[in-house]
């Protein structure tokens, strides 16, 4: 899965999973841009169809329903849904 990254301090590995018309999703990239942190990001409707299928199983180890967006922090915690206190909290903000 090939993952855009975005520049910004490194606070562990911060992968988001979104999808490029989900207003939700952009709203939680402009926050950790305005947090100032290092993320990659994956715009999973954007993805080759051969890698469709793929995406989508690590979506769903982390969020069964399969929403968006997900984030996941130092592969240990997973955030659905735009929660900006929570995603503070998480990222030590």
């Amino acid at each position: 899965m090939r993952t855009e990254q975005v520049g910004g301090e490194d606070r562990g590995d911060v992968l988001l999973y979104a999808l490029s018309t989900c207003g939700w999703c952009r709203k939680t990239k402009a926050l950790l841009k305005e947090l100032g942190v290092q993320y990659r990001y994956v715009d999973v409707d954007l993805v080759p169809a051969g890698e469709v299928e793929g995406v989508q199983r690590e979506v769903a180890r982390w969020n069964p329903a399969r929403t968006f967006p997900t984030l996941v922090i130092k592969g240990e915690r997973c955030i659905v849904g735009y929660q900006p206190e929570e995603i503070r909290e998480a990222l030590g903000r």
